[in-house]
């Protein structure tokens, strides 16, 4: 299991920097990545529905309706980054909603499952593969600042797409295709 110190040293080892003991560390390469690694997590996370970070919730609808528009208004959960398509809730296609700001807007009913994103701060639960995504993404937001070297910063550029490409793929192998609905409008065609 790898820290967010141990993530932060393998990015500057893709630099050839000095390694940092924490991120709280008086020199310039720890506060590079103190600076920058809560936000390239979240955005890595965001970005791919990657298994360790799905979560489920059940959400009670909020007391205070939305002002116009909707019906309903359901607080999403602290730790929220992004919604997935759920059994119950579907993004994809036919429920109507509209997230703004902290809650999720709707005329659907409660209890509103939801399938999520969730920001996970405990490295010990990020898969391997993510490890090595985040760590080449720190390195490529840091190489500019610490190589100073455009031809270090395509080699990182590279190994990120690699990274990614990887991690991706591999994730995907744990996840269950989920077969189309075909609508009947494509079916009446045929």
């Amino acid at each position: 299991m790898a820290s967010v110190v141990d993530i932060c040293n393998r990015a500057l080892q893709k630099l050839g920097a000095e390694s940092i003991t924490s991120l709280t560390q008086n020199t310039e390469n720890a506060r590079a990545c103190n600076s920058c690694f809560e936000f390239l997590r979240d955005a890595e996370l965001r970005a791919h529905p990657w298994n360790f970070a799905i979560k489920r919730a059940q959400l009670a609808a909020d007391l205070t309706p939305p002002e116009f528009g909707y019906n309903l208004r359901y607080q999403l959960p602290s730790d929220y980054l992004r919604l997935l398509p759920s059994d119950s809730f579907d993004v994809n296609r036919s429920a109507d909603y509209k997230i703004e700001g902290k809650y999720l807007l709707t005329d659907l009913g409660a209890p509103l499952q939801i399938r999520y994103i969730a920001r996970i701060t405990d490295s010990n639960q990020y898969d391997a593969l993510f490890n090595e995504l985040l760590a080449t993404r720190i390195a490529m937001e840091l190489c500019e600042k610490i190589t100073q070297s455009n031809t270090k910063a395509q080699i990182i550029r590279n190994d990120y797409t690699m990274a990614m490409r990887e991690a991706r793929r591999q994730n995907a192998f744990e996840t269950v295709p989920v077969e189309m609905q075909v609508d009947t409008w494509v079916t009446g065609r045929l």
